[in-house]
């Protein structure tokens, strides 16, 4: 059936209450309320599945916990199960000495006496008898007059002060008596004045403090706007007499969807007490919101009395119990409450978080409270255990004001807008692409992938391993005046990995940047300019682990206007440092899959390549760090090789050139000598003693020889079957690998003199696991460079 052209005709609207001078509209909150938590009674009767007992003891439990003073935990006398758990929790000592326990009761008296039974025994516990007062309950359910009613609940009420008195005098159990006229906002406003007056006259002992009675009046079914149940508290405190000894409790429920606004207007109104349930739980759509209601209180800087500081662990235990999930709107507790995907939220909630570190910082300089001030988020999570990690999350809606938040949350690193709008396209594409929410992760490695930022892992075709800035001065002399002046020249000379080989690149600029783009421009044929620099600490709290961050836009050469630039993001202990990985960073993104031109040494009266940048090839390539001595020998075979190939060798060449000179690591035939295998004695008085066998120009020769170690003796064995002398002029040697990979890599020099002839010397190199092995294998790579005399 569809909805009615005019619903009048079938709904009447409610019927307002005349008040002439209303009170609650211009009141403010002061102070809490009393709480009471129905979870364990009028929520549980609410759910398809109610708790076992250890459900609801671990709810009893969470409720204690959070400070709940009020609970109401069963309607004993309807089962079983509910009167054990009561009992349970008596004998068992679950209830602290400052907790009330609440039970509830029709007016029934079988059924008055079974409920005080389960309580007996507690120290405090409030008895909470109802019956139903409306038109609609007294004609249509009950059939019962307004007297009648009224008389039920006056009989019941006396029966409840004996059987409590009695409990009390067996027991000690102190009682407080609640009454509720049952549906209470349909009832006529008079009515529920006449019958809680007549209850309060039977019960005959209210008083002050802990001897007040309770008049619960509950909003059973909503059935009017929350000014209208103000309007009716209103008019019920008013009118009730002796009201300084009446507790009124608030029970509102959700029809309308206003069960919260209802339960604050009707505590202007003069409530002192809410009963409801975490969460909303609750018949139809629920009772009101404790949860809600109390961090209500909590954002106007009025504390509720209830600890929710570790949310979370409400949440979990409510769903477990309640078997019912929280909405993820739900406020204060959904996992989406504190978060803004909206770029304009986002960008707001940025710039709040920035602008209140700064006015908290002045805020405590001068001792003055730091107030919560910010876009969006009413309350500070942090305030519930919660963290700003959903904060600001990501989907195709958001802005870059969100994202460059979540980057300086996760990353240190405050990016300028117009690297913010760069990286906010990128993530813009994956989220339309993948048509889903980035999260946290997706986006900070989305960051380092495309920056080529954090480590080895996100490194780029290029990326910088070492580097060393020089200054050059060089003095002009002004026309006319004659005054000199000096003009400061930044060299770098630095290390850099070029699609995983490690090229030596030169440049010099007026500072370290722009010396850095001039060897790239130079040596790779990257020919770019800075169009944008900035730079900022990042700081733990210490300035021994502070770091510089940098950020460089980049555009070609001779084009500063262009429309296509790329942003490089580095991050060093020095601001050098930091500055030259960003640039490598942008030059990375500007590159891309482009082929690069085969980086080669120019060796020469006009080359730029040194001693050093050779040293530094068969470094990188071999893992073999030459002595001085070494490097200067191997510097001249390469200029020679040079000289003959107009200038140029290739980092592949120099290399190779190596291998083949001092026939390391290859196959070679041009040994003369060979070791096939050697025996290593030790002597008296540290002496040493080789037996070995060598091939000598593919011939078998057995040798020995005595020296102070190793190598003295293979140089003895070898003087067996040669003429002249040898001696090592230096040895050196170091370690290459890790762990189960490492290696000896041993270097040997040797002086060699045959009579009449002048003396020669040659280098040798050799590795192997066993250090003794590659210093022997060193001297013969050695040997093989002289031209050697053999004995006859």
């Amino acid at each position: 059936m569809p909805m009615l052209a005019d619903p009048s005709q079938k709904y009447k609207p409610y019927t307002p209450l005349n008040i002439k001078d209303r009170q609650w509209p211009s009141k403010t909150f002061e102070k809490a309320p009393q709480w009471l938590s129905t979870d364990l009674r009028d929520g549980n009767q609410a759910l398809a599945n109610p708790m076992t007992i250890e459900q609801k003891t671990t709810f009893f439990r969470q409720l204690v916990k959070c400070g709940v003073k009020q609970i109401e935990v069963a309607y004993p006398a309807a089962s079983d199960t509910d009167f054990n758990f009561v009992r349970g929790l008596i004998q068992n000592n679950e209830v602290p000495d400052d907790v009330w326990v609440q039970v509830l009761t029709p007016a029934r008296e079988d059924l008055i006496k079974r409920t005080i039974d389960s309580v007996a025994g507690a120290k405090h516990a409030i008895l909470h008898m109802y019956n139903a007062t409306s038109p609609m309950f007294r004609d249509v359910v009950f059939r019962n007059s307004k007297e009648q009613t009224i008389e039920l609940a006056v009989k019941h009420t006396k029966i409840v002060r004996q059987l409590t008195e009695e409990c009390t005098a067996k027991h000690g159990t102190k009682f407080i008596y609640e009454y509720s006229p049952e549906t209470f906002t349909q009832t006529e406003p008079e009515f529920a004045l006449e019958i809680c007056e007549a209850v309060k006259a039977a019960w005959g002992k209210a008083g002050l403090g802990e001897d007040r009675i309770i008049f619960n009046l509950p909003s059973t079914v909503e059935i009017g706007p929350p000014n209208h149940y103000a309007d009716q508290i209103e008019n019920f405190c008013t009118k009730i007499s002796e009201r300084e000894k009446i507790i009124v409790s608030l029970h509102p429920h959700n029809d309308r969807g206003t069960g919260t606004a209802t339960a604050e207007l009707g505590l202007l109104a003069g409530g002192d007490r809410v009963e409801g349930c975490l969460f909303g739980n609750g018949e139809r759509t629920g009772n009101v919101d404790l949860v809600n209601l109390a961090l209500n209180f909590y954002t106007q800087g009025i504390h509720p009395g209830l600890d929710f500081s570790d949310i979370q662990s409400v949440i979990d235990v409510v769903t477990q119990c309640n078997d019912l999930p929280v909405h993820p709107r739900h406020p204060y507790a959904g996992e989406l409450v504190f978060t803004a995907f909206s770029g304009s939220h986002q960008d707001a909630i940025k710039k709040g978080f920035e602008a209140q570190k700064i006015a908290h910082a002045a805020a405590a300089s001068e001792g003055r409270p730091s107030y919560w001030n910010m876009p969006y988020l009413p309350i500070d999570p942090a305030d519930l255990g919660q963290n700003y990690e959903a904060v600001i999350r990501v989907n195709s809606q958001s802005g870059k004001g969100g994202i460059a938040y979540l980057i300086k949350q996760h990353l240190q690193l405050d990016l300028p807008r117009k690297l913010q709008v760069s990286f906010y396209q990128v993530i813009q594409d994956i989220s339309d692409r993948e048509a889903r929410e980035m999260t946290v992760d997706d986006i900070t490695t989305a960051f380092r992938q495309t920056y080529h930022f954090g480590g080895s892992k996100y490194k780029g075709r290029l990326a910088l391993r070492d580097f060393k800035i020089s200054t050059m001065s060089t003095i002009h002399v002004s026309e006319g005046s004659g005054d000199e002046t000096a003009d400061e020249t930044r060299h770098f000379d630095g290390t850099v990995s070029v699609d995983g080989n490690y090229r030596v690149i030169r440049g010099d600029g007026n500072g370290p940047l722009s010396a850095l783009l001039d060897a790239l421009r130079t040596h790779l044929d990257i020919d770019l300019v800075i169009r944008e620099y900035s730079e900022h600490a990042i700081n733990d709290g210490t300035d021994s682990n502070s770091k510089a961050a940098s950020y460089v836009e980049l555009v070609p050469a001779g084009d500063r206007k262009s429309t296509q630039s790329w942003w490089g993001v580095g991050v060093d202990t020095d601001i050098a440092g930091s500055g030259l990985r960003a640039v490598i960073s942008a030059v990375n993104r500007a590159i891309g899959d482009r082929v690069l031109p085969e980086l080669k040494l120019t060796v020469g009266f006009s080359g730029r390549s040194e001693q050093a940048d050779v040293t530094s090839a068969i470094a990188h390539s071999l893992g073999l760090f030459l002595p001085r001595r070494f490097q200067s020998s191997f510097f001249e075979v390469v200029q020679r090789y040079a000289r003959d190939n107009g200038g140029e060798i290739s980092y592949e060449a120099v290399t190779e050139l190596f291998q083949k000179t001092y026939a390391f690591q290859v196959n070679s035939t041009s040994r003369k000598i060979e070791l096939s295998s050697h025996k290593l004695e030790q002597l008296t008085e540290g002496r040493r003693q080789i037996h070995a066998e060598f091939l000598v120009s593919g011939e078998v020769k057995s040798a020995s020889g005595i020296g102070n170690g190793p190598l003295s003796s293979v140089l003895a064995a070898l003087q067996t079957f040669t003429d002249g002398s040898f001696s090592i002029r230096e040895y050196s040697e170091h370690s290459i690998g890790e762990g189960a990979d490492v290696v000896a890599a041993s270097y040997v020099e040797l002086i060699y003199e045959v009579a009449g002839t002048k003396k020669t010397t040659s280098w040798g190199v050799a590795t192997d696991v066993d250090i003794t092995t590659s210093g022997i294998n060193a001297v013969l790579s050695a040997v093989n460079g002289l031209n050697i005399v053999f004995k006859q």
